[in-house]
């Protein structure tokens, strides 16, 4: 038997169809073109996947990947990336005395999956399950600077960073923003990778301008780069 064909047609299918979703956003015709599924049966699989939460649509009406395969993943302790991010951020908190998060790309928004906040004094706080915007902030900068150029186009369209900012960030290997999300906060994120050195995460630490100024990369970039760097080798090796 092919080992892409399981012999259940309805579920080999519908497996297509969340494995072509890894790659990002689709529209039903994008998808029958990915998969091969006939587009009346393609239509009907996302929309079922979708009642189950396993798949959900962005602010475009594009098919993406569901919140329902991240508790799937969390509840059966496979999420390497999340397993391994809470004591990453902990100690990065600990180096710059700022509140660290991971986010990942969720379409057109960036989730909060993990957050070590700052134990006192004046915060940034994020709590984990927020959506924050694609168009703004040093994790918004890192999710889209690696994509192909097709969306880096369209993530620009209303963005408050530039073209030429994200060359700088794919450059250095770091972002900074500085008032760009919220006024008075300053962020420093870096991407963490995975498989074929794909970004699928972005680490970072963010605090009140009046601590970290207005080059915070100054201050965080290495401590920030390095926790990056550490939870990329741990997801590659593990």
């Amino acid at each position: 038997m092919d080992k892409k064909n399981s012999g259940v047609g309805v579920l080999d299918k519908a497996v297509a169809i969340l494995s072509t979703l890894e790659s990002g956003p689709h529209s039903l015709a994008e998808l029958v073109a990915a998969t091969g599924i006939a587009r009346p049966t393609a239509h009907r699989l996302a929309v079922a996947l979708e009642f189950h939460r396993l798949v959900t649509r962005d602010l475009t009406g594009r098919f993406i990947l569901g919140l329902r395969s991240a508790e799937l993943a969390a509840a059966a302790g496979e999420d390497r990336l999340l397993a391994a991010a809470a004591p990453a951020l902990a100690a990065l908190r600990d180096a710059t005395g700022e509140s660290a998060q991971l986010y990942r790309r969720q379409g057109d928004v960036r989730i909060c999956v993990a957050v070590a906040e700052r134990l006192s004094g004046l915060r940034d706080s994020v709590p984990v399950g927020a959506a924050l915007t694609m168009q703004a902030g040093s994790g918004a900068q890192i999710l889209l600077a690696w994509e192909d150029s097709e969306r880096i186009h369209r993530g620009l369209a209303h963005a408050r960073f530039t073209a030429t900012a994200l060359a700088a960030v794919r450059r250095r290997g770091w972002a900074q923003s500085v008032g760009e999300r919220e006024a008075g906060v300053a962020s420093v994120s870096a991407p963490v990778r995975g498989p074929n050195n794909r970004v699928i995460a972005a680490v970072g630490i963010s605090g009140p301008m009046e601590r970290l100024g207005r080059q915070p990369g100054r201050l965080h970039a290495a401590a920030v780069a390095a926790t990056a760097a550490r939870l990329s080798e741990y997801i590659k090796n593990s």
